[in-house]
């Protein structure tokens, strides 16, 4: 998008957030937030009061009333000009997967179908309706050019699929049954061949619009976190209605005993109620839950709730797969070791003649490592006059060989089993250099293939698992955030092992199957342990569902994604380290920001005291430590302002490193709590400063 579209686009935004602000005044939808319902309630009072002054009754200057009554508004506008601003980032995207979620036509297959092994339906075996009329569990046929109608489960086919609408992704993605990747989903376009699939959602419950609704927040449900942080604050505020109100009674009592002063007014409580109430974090608590939600959104995660996120905040236990996670995902060549004395040129040259027809990634990444370390390249091969007549042999998973022949030379590599049934039957036996080569690669946790001319062994060419760049720097920046790394894998113990200390996971679970993986979860959890894992399988999904933190692919299968708390559209299972970081950057957020407004309530709190009661206690004078001219208009412009100033925050996030909890917190009280206090009296300051330069 180019940048005059996105100023545009956030002009659009900020307009749309400042309409929802006053609509959002609607007392049925403030009462939802206690601490602002109350600053609105004092906010009508003022209003009233200023109006009564302005009769010529009031009980103070209709300026002054005036003044606090149009920044008590500000307050609330301010607040709820966040929570809209929030709101606002899912809104557009909500409206473009809106037009995705059309009706369309849909290729209903007629109840006496029967699905066949490869074999398309015929047009006389579907019917064509619209896709609102489909119900779970009914079949329908998409070919080239179709949009599917609704979410499904592929029962039959294998097609080229793009989600681009969905992801992000324009390169197109491959669905086929009976895997790890059958699950499709409504408003994606096929674009080559056909498939046959059981829809799985009826119209209107399906991914699309399970995604819209979350965006918008019509589901957000208020996490336990934020449901006991609002205790807190209705608390708070309760304690703060009763004291002024206390406080008034105190001073009419004073004023009649001593005979002189005055009796502080209504409009100065109200200030006061207001300054002291928890209103900066009240204000902002809500717009912080869904910017959270939001910043998963923008990184292509779907989570079914706020809860999700808070306790990925909380996981200390993380199950990753090893494949496509911790590793490549593709077991790369790393090492050429020739046997019984043999030239490594030689056998360089033998295993790339041998990989030329292997399309396997292992094959490919033999021609790349012949080529890089080695310097040979394809089109050197056809310079020997001997290598005229080539017949290419393609791997075949049945043989577990690839090969060449070159006239009458035989060249082969494959699984070393395989190769060792090779050379017998060309009469000649596994020697004990190449078994000693293949046991030793073995016992490392890696792949030997070994490579033979004629039936005669040359070399073994060294696979391994090949650990991702960076990865052992994430494990150790999750060890200092108190978090143990699992890896899950279904390579034997020694394999394992192997790969877990190169990637330094703190343990793994080898041979892995379904009820290992549950039993582990449900160990840890037992132990008081958060755990979160991702899986795509239909095997994941039991402990998917025993997770806390359940991440299941998008390209993964039905049960896997209804088993799973979240979904990543793009696929990518590594994923799951930064899910866990946005959830400690909300929590981190939301405490930084509570601090930082109880401290500001401290420091409001000496600000406005003096000035609040002056009028009652001349004493209290000496106490004006500030020199305060204008402090209880000063403090309520402030205590407004602070709100704007700290919208960016919230949205944004704190800023997430990865440390222990208690520098977390020690870090949160130095930059929070104690800013928190110093901020507000050099803040009430210059706006006393400013009011006096105007006059006021």
């Amino acid at each position: 998008m180019s940048d005059p579209d996105t100023r545009m686009n956030q002009v659009s935004l900020y307009k749309r957030a400042v309409i929802d602000a006053f609509l959002k005044l609607d007392p049925r939808l403030m009462a939802k937030n206690v601490v602002m319902f109350v600053v609105e309630i004092g906010s009508i009072i003022t209003t009233l009061l200023w109006l009564q002054a302005l009769a010529g009754h009031g009980e103070a200057p209709a300026a002054f009333i005036g003044a606090i009554s149009i920044w008590l508004w500000f307050t609330v506008i301010f607040a709820n000009f966040a929570e809209a601003l929030a709101e606002g980032r899912g809104k557009a995207q909500a409206e473009s997967l809106r037009k995705m979620r059309q009706d369309t036509e849909a290729k209903k297959l007629r109840d006496e179908f029967r699905i066949v092994k490869n074999r398309m339906p015929e047009s006389s075996e579907y019917a064509i309706i619209p896709s609102s009329n489909l119900r779970k569990s009914d079949l329908y046929y998409v070919r080239s050019g179709d949009t599917i109608p609704l979410d499904g489960e592929i029962v039959e086919g294998v097609a080229s699929v793009n989600e681009s609408a969905i992801t992000g992704e324009s390169a197109p993605v491959i669905r086929e049954s009976g895997g790890d990747r059958s699950a499709v989903t409504g408003g994606t376009v096929i674009l080559s061949d056909w498939l046959i699939i059981r829809v799985t959602a009826n119209p209107g419950e399906g991914f699309l619009d399970h995604m819209i609704s979350l965006i918008e927040g019509a589901k957000r449900q208020k996490t336990p976190n934020e449901i006991a942080l609002n205790v807190l604050l209705i608390g708070l505020t309760a304690i703060f209605i009763v004291v002024c109100a206390t406080l008034w009674a105190f001073s009419y009592y004073s004023v009649e005993t001593a005979g002189f002063g005055q009796v502080i007014t209504v409009t100065t409580l109200i200030a006061l109620l207001v300054c002291l109430a928890p209103t900066t974090i009240g204000g902002l608590l809500s717009a912080i839950g869904i910017a959270g939600m939001d910043r998963l959104i923008r990184r292509n995660v779907i989570t079914t709730s706020g809860r999700a996120i808070e306790a990925s905040g909380d996981v200390d236990v993380l199950l990753l797969d090893k494949t496509g996670t911790i590793t490549l995902g593709n077991r790369q060549a790393v090492e050429l070791i020739p046997v019984d004395g043999d030239d490594i040129n030689q056998l360089a040259e033998m295993a790339q003649l041998a990989s030329l027809a292997d399309e396997t990634p292992e094959g490919r990444s033999i021609v790349v490592l012949v080529k890089e370390r080695y310097g040979l390249r394809g089109r050197s091969v056809g310079a020997n006059e001997q290598m005229q007549e080539m017949q290419f042999i393609p791997f075949s998973s049945h043989t577990r060989m690839s090969g060449v022949n070159i006239g009458p030379i035989s060249i082969r590599k494959g699984a070393a089993d395989a190769i060792a049934l090779y050379m017998e039957a060309e009469g000649n036996s596994v020697s004990p250099d190449l078994k000693a080569k293949v046991d030793a690669i073995s016992g490392s946790g890696g792949t030997p293939l070994v490579v033979a001319k004629d039936g005669k062994a040359f070399g073994v060419i060294h696979l391994k698992d090949v650990v991702k760049g960076g990865i052992k720097e994430r494990f150790s920046q999750l060890r200092r955030m108190g978090i143990k790394t699992v890896m899950i894998t279904g390579d034997n113990r020694l394999t394992a092992a192997t790969i877990a200390a190169e990637a330094g996971v703190d343990d793994f679970l080898a041979e892995a199957t379904p009820e290992s993986k549950l039993r582990m979860i449900r160990d840890y959890q037992a132990g008081g342990r958060m755990v979160a894992m991702t899986g795509d399988g239909t095997n994941d999904a039991p402990a998917l569902a025993q997770a806390d933190v359940a991440v299941a692919m998008n390209t993964g299968t039905q049960p896997a994604r209804e088993a799973a708390n979240m979904i990543d559209l793009d696929s990518n299972p590594t994923k799951l380290i930064e899910i866990v970081e946005i959830g400690k950057q909300l929590l981190m957020t939301r405490g930084a920001l509570t601090t930082f407004s109880i401290a500001n309530d401290l420091a409001k709190y000496f600000a406005i005291i003096p000035a609040a009661f002056i009028t009652t206690y001349p004493a209290l004078a000496a106490l004006n430590v500030l020199g305060l001219h204008n402090a209880i208009l000063s403090a309520v412009i402030f205590n407004a302002l602070i709100i704007v100033m700290l919208i960016p925050l919230a949205l944004r996030g704190v800023k997430y490193k990865p440390m222990t909890a208690e520098e977390a917190l020690r870090n949160n009280i130095i930059m929070y709590g104690i800013g928190g206090i110093i901020a507000p009296f050099i803040g009430i300051k210059i706006i006393d400063l400013l009011l006096v330069f105007m006059g006021v």
